[in-house]
């Protein structure tokens, strides 16, 4: 049974109005989409001046990410405590100013190790101020109708924005240099998002009256549950899928013969197909169910990988293969926080959402590293397994409709 609506209580639970609930979506949306902008998608446009500047490998410098990914496994948890208990305004607003200050700080490194420690609070700030805080304080704020379609909406504007942005971070780097484009970005990030979750968070006072009116089961009682580790396997498997192919498919492809402008181009399919599947999922919120859409766009993404050795040279192929991996990701990241209130409700939501975070940012820490030991078509092999899995996981949930 689905604990958002055992209870005659959650009838009850206040909720934010119409034009609230919209505020929060687009402060959210812009947000994240800023703050991803900001500490992530500006690495790669910047890593080659970065590289040169400070006497380092691109190697090292990309390493840093993994640094921010390590730091938010050992956060999520807290986070997602502080969260249930006192809500989203003080931990997302101090959240984007440790953001802000950090990127700022980023643009004033002279050396690695400065980059790395720069990367620490980034950590921190990822965990607390972006999807992860955002789709907790939706949960927490909204009822279970609108709780999927706010979720989705702000995953998919995220998703757009950020994919778009490119050329826009490639222009400034042309422009200004990766210093000053470093602090411009920091500069809009830290002046929209601190501001405006700040205004538009509901409080602690008012958070704790909506989970006053909500059930939900305790991180313990879920860790008792056979459908917590269903999704924990589905969901971590998914994620070390994706990593380990975002990070090695340039490379793989170039080694089978493909050239650069080729195997640089391919990924686009992934960033487009996450935009049209959660197009799909928020046009048709009403009629798909979550449980076995997730499901399928598992098992989708794991007959990419699957095939992609097979496929050879043939450009469309190879196209419908990686645009495969795009449908998972897509999916998977919407519907892992509808499914877990669904699932287990409310009033525990950003522990038990923590509970799976962590071993899914391990696991996108640790797959690229097992791929790239593997070096070849094998790893392909490996992250399809994963996704199988994950899809293969969500079976017995799906046979057992919730009433």
């Amino acid at each position: 049974m689905t604990a958002e609506t055992d209870s005659p209580a959650t009838v009850l639970a206040p909720s934010v109005t119409t034009r609230h609930r919209r505020l929060l979506i687009a402060v959210f949306a812009a947000s994240s989409s800023l703050g991803y902008i900001a500490m992530i998608q500006i690495i790669p446009v910047i890593l080659i001046p970065m590289a040169t500047d400070l006497g380092t490998s691109r190697t090292a410098i990309a390493g840093a990410s993994t640094v921010s990914i390590l730091v938010g496994a050992v956060a999520g948890f807290p986070v997602g405590r502080l969260l249930d208990r006192f809500g989203g305004r003080a931990v997302m607003t101090s959240g984007a100013a440790i953001g802000a200050i950090a990127v700022a700080l980023w643009s004033r490194a002279d050396s690695l190790s400065e980059v790395y420690l720069c990367f620490v609070p980034i950590g921190f700030s990822l965990v607390m101020c972006t999807y992860e805080a955002a789709f907790a304080v939706l949960v927490f704020a909204t009822g279970p109708a609108h709780r999927d379609r706010a979720i989705m909406t702000v995953a998919m504007v995220a998703g757009l924005a950020t994919y778009l942005v490119y050329p826009v971070l490639g222009w400034m780097n042309g422009e200004f240099g990766w210093r000053t484009s470093l602090l411009i970005l920091a500069a809009v990030f830290g002046a929209t998002a601190v501001p405006g979750h700040l205004w538009i968070i509901p409080s602690r006072a008012v958070h704790r009256t909506q989970i006053a009116h909500r059930v939900g089961l305790p991180l313990g009682a879920a860790l008792r549950q056979r459908r917590f580790w269903l999704l924990l396997i589905a969901f971590v498997g998914q994620a070390g899928s994706v990593s380990a192919f975002l990070i090695l498919v340039v490379a793989y492809l170039v080694d089978l013969g493909h050239s650069m402008v080729i195997a640089t181009a391919m990924p686009v399919a992934i960033g487009v197909m996450q935009i049209v599947s959660r197009l799909v999922l928020t046009g048709f919120a009403n009629r798909i169910r979550l449980l076995p859409a997730t499901s399928v766009a598992f098992a989708i993404q794991a007959a990419g990988l699957l095939l992609l050795p097979f496929v050879g040279l043939s450009i469309p192929l190879c196209l419908l293969c990686v645009a495969a991996v795009g449908v998972g990701q897509g999916v998977g990241v919407v519907a892992r926080p509808a499914i877990l209130a669904d699932t287990f409700g409310v009033a525990h939501f950003a522990s038990v959402l923590a509970a799976i975070t962590v071993p899914m940012a391990l696991a996108r820490a640790g797959m690229p590293l097992f791929g790239a030991w593997l070096a070849d078509w094998r790893f392909l092999v490996i992250c399809g397994a994963l996704a199988l899995v994950a899809a293969l996981a969500l079976l017995p949930m799906v046979r057992v409709r919730n009433p």
